[in-house]
């Protein structure tokens, strides 16, 4: 078995540590993020919202303020070719996070909400909406803005992924013989 050298084990060290940090702010972006959130769907579930409209809305604040915050601090060195297009992506993925944690807060307050009434108090819509379903949506955020909101910027000379994916497409033979 090959023993790896001294400067690649040295990369992946630098690697692992430049993603801790990058989860670290992303969870402290996420983390006041959360909290801006759960006040806010507090409120209006004491104002009489009805429990899904209160989250929604809860969770379409705290998203702006985690935009703001992952891209001008967890992610400020990738690419920012174009605001208006991560703006519209982050929200669009965003949304599927939500659709993560409304089905979480949906199946406990609803579903199980019809076995015993314990499943539709306010403690237990703020466990399934706010911490399981918080949870099972950022591991899917973190993962859908690294990849697609805020890509790492590529190496200079490497090819786009659509000049790769060009490189790489054959073109069909041709359906003409040459007969000469």
């Amino acid at each position: 078995m090959p023993e790896t050298s001294t400067t690649q084990r040295s990369g992946l060290r630098s690697r692992f540590r430049a993603l801790i940090r990058e989860l670290g702010k992303f969870g402290t972006v996420g983390g006041i993020s959360f909290a801006i959130d759960t006040v806010i769907f507090n409120v209006l579930l004491q104002s009489g919202f009805e429990t899904l409209i209160a989250k929604t809305i809860s969770t379409v604040i705290a998203t702006t303020v985690a935009f703001t915050g992952n891209r001008f601090w967890t992610w400020r060195d990738r690419a920012h070719t174009n605001m208006a297009r991560q703006y519209t992506v982050f929200f669009v993925l965003n949304a599927i996070g939500l659709g993560i944690g409304l089905t979480c807060l949906a199946i406990s307050h609803y579903g199980l909400g019809q076995l015993s009434p314990v499943f539709q108090t306010q403690l237990a819509d703020n466990i399934s909406g706010q911490l399981v379903g918080t949870a099972a949506g950022s591991l899917f955020r973190f993962w859908s803005y690294r990849r697609f909101v805020f890509p790492a910027a590529a190496p200079p000379g490497t090819p786009s992924r659509q000049e790769h994916r060009a490189a790489n497409v054959t073109s069909p033979p041709s359906p003409v013989r040459d007969t000469a």
